[in-house]
């Protein structure tokens, strides 16, 4: 999806409940959105998927609670909508809740049965003969009438005008009897097929754990709508899955992973397409998962897979491309290349990938593509040992991003000029500051700038060396405007990239930007649906943006891909005080069944008994708390604590101990963090904000 998709729109458009529901084949999105933004600029509120789908929900079920809920149906009509099985259910399920159909005609193919059946007494607008915006004005008045409850003959009487698009009755009587009939012949064979599918499946199907959705919105027991669940992926949309290694030697993993990260990385630079990031299309390596299952979980409309077998500096690429919707290959190739060239090979495939999903390359992105790599075949190995060990699992990670940093080194010294390897080893030193003493920080601290500097004068156009030097920048050296200005640059780079777009998040939240902190942190969540630390950052920043309500929602699904999760339980109960709901922030903490730190658990207990007049037992929890050993890291908890008991000094004091550790990650929420609220005005504390350079 392009840059200035609409996400803001998205996020306000989705609240509430819709006027108008939008059915259309994913054939006609560009129409759809058309006549979608026409009718918001009217005030119709609208529902449209992909926009309005709750990233990592089960379509089916959104699609059939939108229809229900909303109070019209428009339909976008044409020959890929009427031999779409999809839209046929929605245009089912809308008449029977008795909502009206407004229908849009692109062309004139003729209709099967079963549509002019249920579309019977709908009413149409003809732009089949011209430019489909010509009808947009008659269409919005139309919907008006029909939200108003017109009635369907003086709708037509009203719309109807010479030279312009035609709202009349659908059907005449001569086909009635004939259409009835055979609408119900076909609707009963359908039935019975999907009957006997649905049977057959609904066992396995319900065994798996569907990772991006905590539970499925139940639904009627029409087997039409439940048995086939609606896909429309953006139409612009790949996830690349793990390529196989094929070398017989599984220490070789990290090859092809790395190549196959690698790949993502670059189409990810690609303006206009939604790539799946690798945390989520990871998951499925090693994994006897179909191909339609990976692309609904993804919400991707199509699959790069293949597989590497590496001899020596010769590696030996095998590639297709695969329709996620009907599962036709869309494209395979082999490649035999040195490794020499593997920046060509990368450029080649990712060529391929775009002009397969009807995309045209623009401006700097080809450039983008391939930006920041080497030729030197021992340089790159040790970059892939690098990016293998930064993307290992989260045990040790402190000892895994120093072995990195040590790979990425040797990179470096194998080929002084290798972009990408300075701006990771930038990355690993930035993730370094969180586990090094106060006499390192300031050393790392320059190591980091130089290194993301060096990857920027090479490779001026390279997203990840941006990212790094704004967060250098930004809690480094508390330079918070020059740290903007390079992660939003990263950000227009690689529009494509979660892991960008959840650092915006960040920074954004850092910076009071509830808003835009939320946007960036939802995208990043739309790009990385099955990463539980996507969803765990949007908890965290819907929190911090004070919407406590679907901070509440959002920990739910996060807690649906990994129940361990601890800081989902603080902002779950955090939320829970915020809402006025101590009691349930209690009962969460007090449960053996939630997993949270020990101090964490006090702390927040401390919290829940002060907001329920219980000072004395308040004061034992933050006692008890005090006294575990080592607790110097809980220095803004104490703050926090203080400052709702109404103790201003002392909550000042333990801000001040946090300033001076140069414990930044501690303060990153100093600037939204609603608990400071009964300091925020002091002198103290707007100095301490000044100091941080961060707004009042």
């Amino acid at each position: 999806m392009a840059k200035g998709d609409g996400e803001e729109q998205a996020t306000s458009a989705g609240t509430g409940t819709a006027d108008v529901f939008i059915s259309y084949a994913s054939q006609d999105a560009a129409v759809a959105n058309a006549v979608v933004a026409a009718l918001e600029q009217q005030g119709i509120r609208c529902w449209i998927a992909p926009r309005d789908v709750t990233p990592g929900a089960l379509y089916a079920g959104e699609i059939v609670h939108a229809i229900d809920s909303a109070k019209a149906i428009v339909l976008i009509l044409s020959q890929d909508a009427a031999t779409s099985p999809h839209i046929l259910r929605e245009i089912e399920r809308a008449t029977s809740k008795r909502h009206p159909v407004v229908t849009l005609r692109l062309d004139q193919a003729p209709l099967p049965a079963e549509f002019e059946y249920f579309l019977n007494t709908s009413q149409w607008l003809d732009a089949s003969s011209g430019e489909p915006s010509r009808a947009f004005p008659k269409l919005v008045e139309a919907v008006r009438r029909v939200l108003t409850g017109a009635s369907a003959a003086g709708l037509a009487n009203t719309v109807a005008a010479k030279d312009s698009p035609k709202l009349t009755p659908r059907f005449n009587g001569q086909n009635r009897v004939t259409t009835v009939v055979a609408a119900v012949l076909v609707v009963a064979l359908i039935s019975f097929a999907v009957d006997r599918f649905w049977l057959s499946k609904h066992t396995e199907e319900s065994a798996q754990k569907v990772a991006a959705t905590p539970t499925a919105i139940a639904t009627p027991a029409t087997p039409l709508t439940v048995a086939a669940p609606v896909f429309a992926p953006p139409p612009h949309s790949v996830a690349v899955l793990p390529f196989t290694n094929l070398s017989g030697d599984s220490k070789q993993d990290y090859f092809s992973d790395g190549m196959s990260e690698e790949l993502i990385n670059a189409l990810s630079h690609i303006d206009t397409l939604e790539v799946a990031a690798r945390t989520s299309s990871f998951s499925f390596k090693n994994q006897n998962v179909d191909i339609g299952t990976i692309a609904r979980k993804l919400n991707v409309a199509a699959i790069l897979e293949g597989s590497i077998r590496r001899s020596g500096n010769t590696v030996r690429i095998s590639a297709q491309l695969i329709d996620a919707v009907n599962g036709f290959h869309m494209w395979s190739e082999d490649f035999d290349r040195n490794l020499k060239d593997v920046l060509a090979l990368q450029t080649d495939i990712a060529r391929a990938v775009a002009q397969q999903l009807q995309i045209k390359l623009v401006g700097d992105e080809e450039e983008r593509i391939e930006v920041g790599g080497t030729s030197n075949p021992d340089a790159y190995v040790a970059y892939l040992h690098g990016m293998h060990l930064h993307t290992a699992k989260e045990e040790n990670k402190g000892d895994r991003d120093r072995a990195a940093l040590a790979a990425f080194d040797r990179a470096i010294a194998l080929d002084a000029n290798y972009a990408a390897a300075y701006a990771w080893r930038s990355d690993m030193l930035v993730n370094l500051l969180a586990y090094s003493p106060d006499s390192q920080f300031l050393e790392i601290r320059d190591q980091a700038r130089i290194a993301a500097e060096r990857s920027i004068a090479l490779a001026p156009t390279l997203a990840v060396a941006h990212a790094s030097l704004g967060f250098v920048r930004a809690f480094g050296y508390r330079d918070m405007v020059g740290g903007a200005a390079e992660i939003e640059r990263a950000q227009v780079l690689a529009p494509g990239d979660a892991r960008v777009q959840a650092n915006v998040a960040w920074l954004e939240m850092v910076l009071g930007h509830g808003d835009q902190a939320v946007a960036a942190a939802r995208r990043a969540v739309r790009l990385d649906a099955l990463n539980y630390h996507r969803h765990s950052d949007l908890v965290r920043v819907l929190y911090f943006a004070r919407r406590f309500s679907e901070a509440l929602t959002a920990a739910q699904k996060a807690k649906a891909l990994y129940p361990e999760g601890r800081e989902i339980e603080n902002y779950t109960a955090l939320s829970y005080l915020a809402l006025g709901k101590p009691d349930m922030a209690r009962q969460l903490c007090e449960s053996p069944e939630t997993p949270l730190d020990e101090d964490e658990r006090l702390w927040i207990l401390s919290l829940a008994y002060r907001a329920l007049g219980e000072t004395r037992q308040a004061e034992n929890e933050l006692a008890k708390l005090m006294a575990l050993p080592d607790k110097s890291d809980s220095a803004y908890n104490y703050a926090i604590a203080y400052a709702q008991a109404g103790n201003t000094a002392l909550a000042l004091q333990w801000l001040g101990k946090v300033e001076s550790r140069h414990d930044w990650t501690s303060l990153l929420a100093l600037r939204s963090d609603w608990m400071l609220d009964p300091i925020r005005n002091e002198p103290e504390f707007k100095a301490i904000l000044s100091r941080m350079n961060l707004p009042p």
